[in-house]
């Protein structure tokens, strides 16, 4: 399935939370939510606000930030644009 954004939203996949710390394996449940991810789609922006990211991006986020969405079993996050702190740079 193929998602397209709308207007300033941004598709997000998130990176993996730690699993192991020291030899202990941590349940998802105490794991820290990532506040790291790819950007694997955009909207247009609007009138008022020109799309920054771009697909392929690597971007910071807020720790609330998003609605989460399954899309073919995969966990992806769809926030607006604004919601996004940081693009990161390699």
């Amino acid at each position: 399935m193929t998602i397209k954004p709308l207007s300033d939203r941004v598709l997000i996949e998130p990176a993996k939370a730690e699993e192991v710390v020291g030899g202990i394996i941590i349940p998802d449940s105490a794991k820290e939510k990532p506040l790291k991810g790819l950007v694997r789609a955009v909207g247009n922006g609007t009138k008022d606000e020109e799309m920054v990211v771009k697909s392929g991006d690597t971007v910071l986020y807020g720790k609330y930030a998003g609605t989460e969405i399954e899309v073919d079993g995969e966990k992806l996050l769809m926030m607006r644009q604004s919601d996004i702190l940081a693009i990161v740079e390699q």
